[in-house]
């Protein structure tokens, strides 16, 4: 299970927390920054009241001075500290990213019901808002501080206009506070539409040419359009809220600065205040509009986060596929399996001999897929034992699993990079090797159309090829591995018959030369891979009816509609 916070607000706490070296050092000069915002009009009466009004031309030129000293601590202070905060909040925007994609990438993997595209929009939307907290916080902490120190200011002026101060900002704070919680309803269902059209777009890109050879493309665009149409409505519901608080947040210190302005005025006609304090109180008044939207905001702005650190915690906390066993096994084991029930699979017996090539003809895809499951140790076995050697498969590291059984499922998943490194990522293969990988799986072919050969560049999902030539790739993937047990489900669905007959041919000459003491268990129901098969197993209802050669078997009737149809 992740070690991640285990709620929202203690992943925005660590936010915080992981950058506490650098966050003081950026809110102190972001406060400095906004202090000496504040003082710019205090500074500016000074200047009237002390040598314009006087005539003194060196009092004038001292407090010029001043002023101009005033306003390069003010631009230092900004541009050190929002650099400061913004690295920061790269940085944590970043970290979420890793974490993110660490925890689909852990060798147990993460067992999510969410689509590719809404893993990305954690990993990109939902961690820059999270990020962005780190940011907000000091914004919103010099604003406050600001907003104070502007009290203090105007407290030294004129009592009543600083109480009115004091009194009237925390009553617009609260105030745009109502439409928070809608703010957060709103915010939190348009990431999750706009997820969910980041997910189905990214499936429709990777799944393009499946889609026309089946002619799907209507049918996919209709969903499309559908999820995009519902996360367009979100966001437009979204932004009206936002547009709610600005308009109040506006209107309420709209009003509330005409108040203290005409207070102000009242002041300076009856001669309470000088000229150079009124022009400070108006400034100030002026100034304060800024940090109150900042206080006002960061509500929703909280909600956002709040919303974006839910999501990401769930998904960081969703279980692995696979339990953490703790046993190695050693030599070359055996697969056994005896009277598995596991989903579809009912009292299913297998047993894998040294050396043998095994195809595994299944009746229903949902038991195929249970059984390369159960392989992979990722699904429990429910009823009866499921071992290599004399180890449950559960009860074996991932180490141990991968170094003994390779699954390669029907599912092609290729990536970024070129084909050499698709196949051979650890750079392992010598010629002779590369030779024999690429003839036994038939991807020679594809790697005589393009003019770069094996360093053709592939594109994630491997997009820019065949549904058969993906297989091909996939398939050669495998093979380079040289595991003990490779397990290949429907390897050759996508590819025509001529190819077929060479990849049925060429797996058997690979792994099964006669010296050769690896195994392969292929499911299939081919006729071409069921015929190169030392032993053939038919699987009905998720259990064993059938076991011997293909032509062997050939004689049962009930064996004959299963592969032969």
């Amino acid at each position: 299970m992740s070690d991640a916070p285990r709620s929202a607000v203690a992943l925005l706490t660590r936010a915080i927390v992981r950058h506490r070296r650098q966050l003081p050092l950026s809110y102190g000069l972001l406060t400095s920054w906004q202090i000496c915002e504040s003082l710019v009009p205090v500074l500016i009466g000074v200047i009237i009241d002390r040598s314009v009004v006087d005539g003194d031309l060196a009092e004038f030129g001292f407090w010029c001075a001043t002023l101009c000293l005033l306003f390069v601590a003010l631009s230092y202070s900004y541009r050190w500290g929002a650099g400061i905060g913004f690295r920061a909040m790269q940085e944590e925007t970043h970290l979420l990213r890793v974490e993110t994609a660490s925890h689909v990438l852990h060798p147990r993997g993460a067992r999510t019901g969410l689509l590719p595209g809404e893993t990305l929009s954690l990993a990109t939307s939902d961690a820059e808002i999270v990020g962005s907290v780190v940011y907000h916080v000091g914004y919103t902490f010099a604003a406050l501080l600001s907003v104070l120190f502007a009290a203090v200011m105007l407290l030294r002026i004129d009592l009543t206009i600083a109480l009115v101060v004091l009194v009237g900002v925390p009553l617009v704070v609260i105030a745009t506070q109502a439409v928070t919680p809608l703010i957060a309803r709103r915010t939190d269902r348009q990431q999750e539409a706009i997820a969910r059209a980041t997910g189905l777009a990214t499936d429709f890109v990777q799944g393009l040419r499946p889609l026309k050879g089946t002619g799907g493309e209507d049918a996919a665009v209709d969903r499309y359009r559908e999820a995009s149409h519902t996360a367009y409505e979100a966001s437009i519901r979204t932004a009206w809220s936002w547009g709610y608080l600005l308009g109040l947040s506006s209107g309420l210190s709209g009003l509330f600065l005409a108040i203290v302005a005409m207070i102000t005025g009242v002041a300076a006609v009856e001669g309470r205040i000088g000229i150079g304090e009124f022009i400070a109180i108006v400034g100030l008044t002026q100034f304060l509009a800024e940090p109150i939207r900042a206080i006002g905001e960061v509500g929703a702005q909280g909600a956002s986060a709040y919303a974006s650190s839910r999501r990401i915690v769930t998904f960081l906390h969703s279980p692995r596929l696979r339990d953490e066993g703790g046993l190695d096994v050693s030599g070359e084991p055996q697969l056994r399996l005896t009277s598995v029930a596991a989903g579809p699979l009912r009292d299913l017996t297998l047993q894998m001999h040294p050396g043998e090539m095994l195809v595994v003809a299944v009746d229903d895809p949902a038991a195929s897929d249970a059984l390369v499951s159960l392989l992979r140790g990722e699904r429990t076995v429910e009823a009866g034992t499921a071992r290599l050697g004399d180890i449950d498969l559960h009860d074996l590291t991932v180490e141990s699993l991968r170094t003994h059984v390779l699954v390669s499922e029907h599912r092609v998943d290729l990536f970024e990079g070129s084909l050499r490194s698709n196949i051979d990522p650890d750079e392992r293969l010598g010629p002779d090797a590369w030779t024999a990988v690429l003839g036994a799986s038939a991807a020679n072919d594809v790697i005589a159309l393009h003019p770069d050969g094996l360093d053709q560049p592939m594109r994630a999902g491997g997009s820019t090829l065949s549904g058969g030539q993906r297989q091909r790739v996939a398939l050669a993937r495998g093979l380079a591995a040289t595991a003990p047990l490779l397990v290949l489900q429907e390897p050759t669905t996508a590819v025509d018959a001529v190819t077929e007959h060479r990849i049925a041919r060429g797996l058997r000459a690979l792994r099964h030369d006669g010296s050769s003491t690896t195994a392969t268990l292929v499911i299939s129901s081919s006729p071409v891979m069921l015929d190169q098969a030392d032993r053939v197993v038919l699987v009905v209802d998720g259990r064993v009816v059938a076991d011997g050669t293909h032509r062997e078997l050939l004689a049962d009737a009930t064996y004959r509609e299963a592969v032969l149809r």
